[in-house]
């Protein structure tokens, strides 16, 4: 029996993974923020800011991982640019939640529902691809619907942002929204950069 004294660093797919659930779990809650009442938004910005706190903590472990290891399963800066990507999009859904209790949105339009279920759907299929990371075979599947699901997400943005200029009357009105809408669009395309992130580990690596 052969023994490698090199091992690779597989422990990098499992925080990897660990990362995608908490995208998963914090677009959840967003969307549950959104379906809301309105009542309290406060209770939704606090779960939402304690996974994103968690999302930070496995961007730290996998960069104190890497200063550590001697062998990784692929390039040490493709580990760095997919770790930074996949906190990038908790950071969006979190500054996300923060703006709609900044600028006091208390009842939330069919446009802003559809971006927040869209980001849902984009973190399930992020989790998909990365939980095949290790073993990629037939991961191209998540590559299509994570790029579908972004291009449903502009068509969205777009659509909202015509109805914003078209239809309001209050200059703040205009501003709180599109600050808004710019920060959830801005979630769906770090969704697609960790998608070709990963695709070019895959191609690079196969």
């Amino acid at each position: 029996m052969a023994f490698s004294f090199l091992p690779r660093e597989d422990a990098y797919f499992t925080l990897f993974i660990e990362m995608a659930g908490k995208i998963e779990e914090a677009s959840a809650i967003l969307m549950e923020m959104l379906d809301s009442d309105g009542s309290d938004h406060s209770t939704y910005t606090k779960r939402i800011k304690d996974v994103e706190h968690a999302c930070d903590t496995l961007t730290h472990e996998i960069t104190t991982k890497l200063n550590k290891s001697f062998i990784t399963p692929f390039d040490r800066e493709d580990i760095y640019t997919l770790a930074v990507a996949l906190d990038d999009i908790c950071d969006y859904i979190d500054a996300g939640a923060r703006a709609i209790v900044m600028f006091d949105i208390r009842e939330f339009n069919d446009d802003a529902k559809a971006l927040a279920r869209t980001i849902c759907e984009l973190g399930t299929a992020i989790k998909g691809a990365v939980s095949m990371l290790s073993k990629p075979n037939g991961i191209n599947s998540h590559f299509v619907e994570i790029h579908r699901l972004e291009n449903v997400a502009d068509d969205i943005y777009f659509r909202a942002m015509g109805k914003l200029f078209k239809d309001a009357t209050d200059p703040i009105m205009v501003i709180k929204w599109k600050e808004l809408y710019e920060i959830l669009e801005n979630a769906t395309d770090r969704a697609e950069s960790v998608a070709n992130i990963i695709e070019s580990i895959v191609l690079k690596h196969n």
